[in-house]
């Protein structure tokens, strides 16, 4: 344990000796566990002192927390508030991590942060797609998934008093525009979105107003080989359809190479028919289509947002880096939803598009092959954990360049030539043209993009496309 986490191991003794009667307690090994956009999350072990009465709670009680990252609370955040939403979720049971202790005091750790008890299971979506010990959990997930959402969408409103409501749409366009970038796929999403707005209800009646948890997904749920044990990371928990849970819950992303719909597990009608059991409300697959699309559209923006962090130097990683390039992947899965029987654009041949010039050997793409090859057979090899994760994303970064080098020009010549026939001098003006309505062509429109989405999933990611 470093001086930083020693330091903080300290401090959540001393804190637990005053909120939980747990005087004489320590903290055994704090290890940083992950991080996301908003949170950091730790693992550790509470030792009561050799003698004590534990009572209620285990000697060696194993605990994980939470830790708001500075500058990532909204003005309504309370993780006071998510510990008594999980209290409630837990009461209507819906499988949850049980809840330790919280605060919204930051003075303690520098930020507010919430404690729970460690729940055994595994959250890596590969393992639990693919791995023997989750053989008997597969087929159960979807069924089990959907029964604990119903959960979530029976909870009374007032559970989470601190949660608010916000039009999704208007709420993405504004992240969007801040973003400043031109994604012809996208604007082509939002105008699909908005004509189909008002179909959203059940036999006339509009979609009620519930608790929705806001990123209900593989990567946030425990998976044990008897199915799901707790729904994890409720901080983009907030007011909304409840069917947006659902649409999350089948984008793409989060089924990890499976062509089942439904997180990589299941089929449309598997989920449906269970939500449908749980509470008794039968949704329609367009109307969890719709949903689908807003997933995948709020993905395709996060990733142009993760991105823009390593290039304005916010936070420098290759990771977020490399993050950039899948916003193609959701550009095809968008007009794959919106246009399903749109015909594959041929590929554009760009085999000699490099040129060296006067440089010489090794090339270019020749030196990118050697420090690629470097990564993937002695640096991987000989390293774990987050660098060796970290290399691969590197290696992966180099293949992608030099797939560029050899195809770059060859694509960028045939996007100008599709851009130059619909009328366009750039994406920016296409895009603009589909969100004001001036442009009417959309079939011809969203053949044009989707081939350019395929040229950029050529170099991005080869067999991406393949699996549609």
């Amino acid at each position: 344990m470093d001086d930083r986490h020693a330091e903080m191991a300290v401090t959540l003794a001393s804190f637990f000796d005053a909120r939980l009667d747990r005087a004489g307690s320590v903290v055994e090994e704090l290890t940083r566990l992950s991080g996301g956009a908003s949170r950091e999350t730790f693992g550790f072990v509470l030792v009561a002192p050799a003698g004590s009465a534990a009572d209620a709670v285990p000697s060696r009680w194993e605990l994980v927390l939470q830790r708001a990252r500075v500058g990532s609370l909204s003005a309504t955040f309370s993780m006071e508030g998510e510990a008594e939403l999980l209290g409630a979720a837990a009461a209507a049971g819906v499988p949850v991590a049980p809840v330790v202790a919280a605060t919204d005091d930051v003075t303690i750790l520098g930020a507010p942060f919430i404690v729970m008890e460690r729940v055994a299971g595994e959250t890596i979506a590969r393992r639990i797609l693919r791995d023997d010990e989750y053989r008997e959990a597969r087929p159960v997930v979807v069924a089990q998934a959907a029964r604990a959402l119903a959960g979530i969408h029976s909870l009374p409103v007032t559970a989470g008093p601190h949660l608010r409501a916000e039009d999704p749409v208007v709420q993405l366009r504004g992240l969007f525009d801040a973003l400043d970038e031109a994604h012809p796929a996208f604007e082509l999403a939002f105008r699909w979105l908005e004509e189909r707005a008002g179909d959203l209800g059940v036999d006339g009646v509009a979609p009620p107003t519930t608790i929705v948890h806001g990123d209900f997904r593989l990567g946030n749920l425990i998976i044990g080989a008897d199915g799901l044990r707790a729904v994890l990371d409720w901080e983009l928990a907030h007011l909304g359809d409840p069917l947006e849970d659902l649409g999350w819950f089948c984008v793409r992303a989060w089924r990890f190479g499976s062509p089942l719909p439904v997180a990589g597990l299941g089929s449309y009608d598997q989920l449906i028919d269970a939500y449908a059991a749980a509470t008794g409300r039968r949704v329609t697959h367009e109307q969890v289509r719709w949903w689908e699309v807003l997933g995948t559209l709020r993905w395709g923006i996060i990733c142009i947002l993760q991105a823009s962090g390593h290039l304005s130097g916010a936070s420098r990683s290759v990771e977020l880096a490399a993050i950039g390039r899948r916003v193609c992947e959701t550009e095809l899965d968008l007009l794959l939803l919106i246009d399903p029987d749109g015909a594959t654009p041929p590929p554009v041949d760009g085999t000699s598009g490099y040129d060296g010039g006067s440089h010489g050997a090794p090339t270019a793409p020749q030196l990118i092959e050697a420090v690629r090859e470097f990564l993937e057979r002695d640096v991987m090899p000989s390293t774990a954990g987050r660098v060796q994760f970290h290399a691969r994303v590197a290696a992966n970064v180099l293949a992608m360049v030099e797939r560029e080098l050899a195809s770059g020009a060859a694509m960028a010549a045939a996007h100008r030539a599709r851009l130059d026939a619909l009328g366009y001098a750039d994406d920016a003006a296409l895009a603009e043209a589909i969100r004001t309505g001036t442009e009417t062509r959309l079939p011809e429109v969203t053949v044009a993009v989707r081939a350019s989405a395929h040229d950029k999933l050529a170099v991005a990611n080869p067999t991406y496309g393949d699996a549609h």
